[in-house]
């Protein structure tokens, strides 16, 4: 395979690791990886001008993340019909037909809730957050085989929209948008978040640490940094703890598959990951 030109395209991504696992799978296959970082305002453009850039321009592909995702939909055919219904993409693939859309987050947190809770069913959510991310969550979580699922947004009519398509997809689980957090997770069994609180720049938890009595599992779709308020206070409520490192490292993995479809040593990435930056840096 020639050398690959991939990019990231979202706000406040200047913390963001997605280059280094790339430019790190690249190196386990001998290929360069040139791997931007595309900051619409930075850029003085919009999305979709960004987009365009890409796409004219050698990019094999480009992830997209926050707030970006369910306006990448509308960009790109999407090829799986449960994506479709997710109506979010975070990784394109751009082709001579046109630009594809996928959405390792939805593969990526299936791969990283069952790395901690093996078979066991998610029980009754409270989900905090219904923008893109949350949308992949919310389907990884009918494919897990949640029981209910709670959600709860600023924006409660895109809470409402998220309801309706959950509801399409399975009829036979319960979702309601909640007017308060409060509300979502009285007697939830996991609790998520998916909004950007508490990542670099967002300060704060969406779900307040006197709300986790009695839950057992805790997600945080956020991975800068690794250790963020919520999950400190989920740690100290004693629940299980499923970081959204394991979600970033598995969506990573996935998408690379989709980009390159080249072999990966899952450890030896890991491993590279945790080491000083200037050790794995592209090869010139």
């Amino acid at each position: 395979m020639t050398d690959l030109h991939l990019g990231l395209i979202g706000d406040n991504i200047a913390a963001s690791k997605a280059p280094r696992l790339h430019i790190l799978a690249g190196q386990q296959n001998g290929i360069v990886v040139q791997y931007d970082r595309l900051v619409p305002a930075e850029l003085d453009l919009g999305f979709d001008d960004v987009f365009a850039r890409c796409a004219q321009s050698g990019y094999r592909g480009v992830n997209v993340t926050y707030p970006y995702k369910e306006r990448a939909a509308g960009l790109v055919t999407i090829p799986d019909p449960l994506i479709r219904e997710v109506g979010a993409v975070n990784t394109v693939l751009f082709e001579d037909t046109g630009p594809r859309g996928f959405n390792t987050d939805l593969t990526g947190f299936v791969s990283a809730y069952r790395s901690v809770m093996a078979t066991q069913d998610p029980g009754v959510i409270c989900l905090a957050g219904t923008g893109g991310v949350g949308r992949a969550v919310a389907f990884g979580l009918l494919y897990l085989g949640v029981s209910e699922m709670r959600l709860f947004d600023c924006d409660a009519g895109k809470a409402g929209t998220l309801a309706d398509a959950l509801g399409r997809a399975n009829p036979d689980v319960s979702v309601r948008v909640c007017d308060t957090i409060e509300a979502a997770a009285q007697g939830a069994d996991g609790l998520v978040n998916c909004t950007p609180l508490g990542m670099v720049g967002y300060d704060g938890s969406a779900i307040p640490a006197h709300l986790m009595k009695g839950a057992g599992w805790a997600f945080d779709a956020v991975y800068t940094p690794v250790s963020t308020l919520f999950l400190q206070n989920a740690a100290a409520g004693g629940l299980r703890l499923i970081s959204g490192y394991e979600l970033f490292v598995y969506q990573g993995l996935h998408a690379w598959k989709l980009f390159a479809d080249l072999p990966l040593d899952e450890a030896t990435l890991r491993d590279s990951l945790n080491q000083p930056e200037k050790a794995i840096s592209a090869p010139e």
